[in-house]
């Protein structure tokens, strides 16, 4: 099992601030690069929201405000590079397969390496802005329950109903 950021949904609120709202427990990741080449003027409502304040879930490819640490199987980390690898051939102009996949591998990556060190269950956000020379700036950060340092056990569980 490997390390990696999965949505996590606490209420309803994520189907009011984005267009298209991940559900529970997808693998999730940054996703900026959804936003590379756009200005401020460009970012606007609800676009702007999953800017600023949005993780891309796979396989819905809707946006969440909070992940946590979660753990994926190979086949799913497979399978997860395999529909970033579709997206950036179908919506981003890949030039061909192998470069879409190795972009999406590359994600993916990213994605595991701010969860690893992390302990499971480990809540984050993320904060983007752009530069004035147009570059995404992006900041994550742990949120804690108040009066703890770090969460010691699972406090969730997510179920079907």
């Amino acid at each position: 099992m490997t390390k990696i950021l999965r949505t996590i949904r606490f209420d309803s609120s994520d189907d009011n601030v984005f267009v298209a709202p991940a559900g529970p427990d997808e693998i999730a990741l940054s996703g900026a690069f959804a936003f590379a080449g756009m200005g401020m003027e460009e970012i606007r409502g609800k676009t702007r929201q999953a800017f600023a304040n949005g993780f891309l879930a796979l396989p819905s490819l809707g946006r969440a405000t909070f992940v946590s640490i979660g753990e994926a199987t190979e086949n799913e980390f497979n399978d997860a590079v395999d529909a970033l690898a579709r997206l950036f051939m179908d919506d981003y102009e890949a030039p061909d397969h192998d470069a879409a996949r190795e972009a999406a591998r590359e994600e993916m990556e990213f994605s595991c390496e701010l969860a690893s060190g992390k302990p499971l269950n480990t809540l984050l956000t993320v904060h983007r802005t752009l530069t004035e020379e147009g570059a995404i700036h992006e900041e994550y950060r742990e949120i804690t329950p108040p009066g703890q340092e770090r969460p010691h056990t699972r406090i969730w569980d997510i179920a079907d109903e």
